[in-house]
């Protein structure tokens, strides 16, 4: 219970947490990001870290304090570990397959694995990429393809663009938008907003899932 609620409190106020980091290890940042957003796509078990809100809140960083940091090294930096993140995920796929996916599981839901399929199914190889913008749906979507044998070549140039897409746009709104007085003063409440933003989709296509198929029984 105390790991969940220190994980909570560090995404809610996550600037704060990144300036201490920061103050705290200097240039051993670039590896502790670095090292978070491995986990957080590369481990099908780890979702629940932060992602969209870390590399907003690292660019608001590196933008409104002297950090010693530089954003276009953390940004190369970050995109290497969201594509090796996503390779090493799409490997444990194909080794263990969807067998590790079980309904009484909390953490490897069946569910889990069935609306990413779903979303696979609908959307191809772009899944990948679009993807990368869905909490949970981004950690397991590179396992799935791994499970269905997606052509290593084809996935990786995917992985490599939904990547690159995903940790520029967040890193650098938030290098260009953190700082702005209104945004700075309600840090908590745009946390809330990328996570809402990001959530609602998969949550509307779940649903709506579950409903087509009532109809259709």
């Amino acid at each position: 219970m105390e790991v969940i609620k220190s994980i909570i409190d560090f995404i809610l106020h996550i600037d704060k947490h990144l300036a201490q980091i920061s103050h705290d290890y200097q240039g051993w940042t670039y590896l502790i990001l670095f090292l978070i957003i491995f986990a957080e796509t590369g481990f099908v078990v780890t979702p629940f870290l932060p992602g969209d809100s870390l590399l907003f809140a690292a660019g608001a960083l590196i933008a409104g304090e002297q950090t010693g940091l530089n954003i276009y090294l953390l940004a190369l930096l970050l995109v290497v570990a969201a594509f090796l993140g996503n390779t090493v995920n799409y490997m444990l796929g194909n080794y263990l397959g969807p067998k590790v996916f079980k309904e009484d599981n909390k953490i490897l839901k069946l569910d889990y694995y069935l609306q990413t399929k779903a979303f696979f199914d609908k959307h191809g190889g772009k899944a990948v990429i679009f993807s990368r913008f869905l909490p949970i749906i981004r950690t397991i979507a590179p396992f799935v393809a791994g499970v269905g044998s997606m052509p290593f070549g084809r996935y990786s140039l995917y992985n490599i663009a939904g990547g690159f897409a995903w940790v520029i746009s967040f890193l650098f709104l938030g290098f260009f938008f953190g700082n702005i007085p209104v945004v700075k003063e309600n840090f908590t409440l745009v946390v809330f907003a990328i996570i809402l933003f990001s959530i609602v989709p998969p949550i509307w296509a779940a649903i709506k899932s579950r409903s087509n198929k009532k109809k259709s029984i």
